[in-house]
C-alpha cells in the first residue's frame, strides 16, 4: 500500500531552467496519476508556502530545476512547513549547486576533478584567466546554462553583454575526450551513458532538443572504466549526502593513453523529460518511468 495519497508536483518556478522544469513536472504528474495518486500540479510562485498550506498534500514531488529548486531553498521551505519531499535535502542540494564548494567536497573525498579556479567577472573581462583551452561556467546554474568552452583559436572574449550569471565564474581546464554520465538511485549506480552531440558540445539546446544528441546506453567503454565511472558517481553521491536520485557528469579522456575519468558535477534534481538521461538509465536497469517516479515519492522524507 502506498505511504502517500496526495502528491503536489512542484514545477516551473523562475530559474533559467523553467521551461525544462515544466516538461519534467508534467511528465512526472502524468506518471503519478497512472500509478493511482491524487496529484496537484503547482507552477511555483513566491507564495508557494501559502499554496502548500492551503492544498495540504501528503508529499511533494520536486520537479523544479535550477535556482530555488535545487539549491537548498525550496528544500528548506518544505522543512519549515513539514511536508516530505523527493530528492536530496537542504545541505546536499546547496553543496551540489555551488560548483566550487562541491569541488572541495569531491577533492576531500579523493575524487578527480578538472583543475580550476574561481575568477571574478572583472578578471574575465580583462582577458583569459588561464591558458586556453578552458571551460568557463556559472558557479551555481544547472543544465549547462551559461557554459562556454574557449578553445585555442576561438575568436571569443568575455564582454558585459555575453555574461549575465553573476560576479563569480568557475574556470576549469578543458578535458578532451568523451562525455559520460551515471545515474544513482537510492544508493545504487544504475549504469553509464555516453553522450554524443551531433554538433558542438552538450549545451542546453543539445540537451533538450530532440535529435540533437545521441545517447549510447550502455556506454561503449572498457569494463574497468565503466565500473570506475559508476564507483565515482556513487562516491560523489555519498560525499555530498545525496538521497533519492542523482546524476554525475564526467569527461573520459581517451586521447592520451591514460584513460583518466574526471568528475564535473553532480545533479541532485536530474531532468525527467522524455529526453532525459536518468529515466533512460533507469529503464535500461529495468525500472520503468512510472516505477521510478513512484519510488522517489515513496522514499520522500524530511531531513537529510
Amino acid at each position: 500500500m502506498a505511504k502517500f495519497k496526495h502528491v503536489a508536483v512542484l514545477k516551473g518556478g523562475w530559474s533559467a531552467e523553467r521551461e525544462v522544469s515544466l516538461v519534467s513536472g508534467s511528465a512526472c504528474a502524468k506518471a503519478l496519476r497512472e500509478c493511482g495518486y491524487e496529484v496537484t500540479e503547482i507552477d511555483v510562485k513566491p507564495d508557494i508556502a501559502e499554496t502548500l498550506q492551503r492544498i495540504k498534500p501528503d508529499v511533494v514531488f520536486n520537479a523544479l530545476h535550477g535556482r530555488f529548486g535545487e539549491d537548498g531553498c525550496i528544500q528548506g521551505l518544505l522543512e519549515l512547513v513539514k511536508i516530505p519531499y523527493t530528492h536530496s535535502g537542504v545541505l546536499a542540494s546547496a553543496l551540489a549547486m555551488d560548483k566550487p564548494m562541491a569541488k572541495q567536497v569531491f577533492a576531500a573525498a579523493g575524487l578527480r576533478c578538472p583543475k580550476g579556479m574561481i575568477a571574478t567577472k572583472e578578471t574575465m573581462l580583462e582577458g583569459d584567466p588561464m591558458p586556453r583551452p578552458y571551460v568557463a561556467k556559472p558557479a551555481n546554474e544547472g543544465s549547462s546554462v551559461g557554459v562556454k568552452i574557449v578553445l585555442e583559436n576561438d575568436n571569443f572574449y568575455f564582454t558585459a553583454e555575453n555574461w549575465s550569471y553573476g560576479d563569480s565564474v568557475l574556470v576549469e581546464e578543458y578535458i578532451p575526450g568523451r562525455e559520460i554520465t551515471v545515474a544513482v538511485l537510492n544508493g545504487k549506480a544504475l549504469g553509464v551513458t555516453e553522450i554524443r552531440p551531433k554538433s558542438g558540445f552538450y549545451d542546453y539546446t543539445n540537451k533538450y532538443t530532440d535529435g540533437k544528441t545521441e545517447h549510447l546506453c550502455p556506454a561503449p567503454l572498457p569494463k574497468d572504466k565503466f565500473d570506475e565511472a559508476m564507483h565515482i558517481a556513487l562516491a560523489a553521491h555519498h560525499a555530498l549526502g545525496c538521497r533519492g536520485l542523482s546524476r554525475a557528469d564526467f569527461r573520459y579522456n581517451d586521447t592520451d593513453g591514460k584513460g583518466l575519468i574526471y568528475l564535473l558535477e553532480v545533479n541532485t534534481q536530474p531532468g525527467m523529460t522524455p529526453l532525459s538521461l536518468s529515466p533512460e538509465l533507469a529503464a535500461h536497469a529495468g525500472i520503468s518511468f512510472n516505477n521510478l517516479v513512484q519510488m522517489l515519492v515513496e522514499d520522500a522524507k524530511l531531513g537529510s
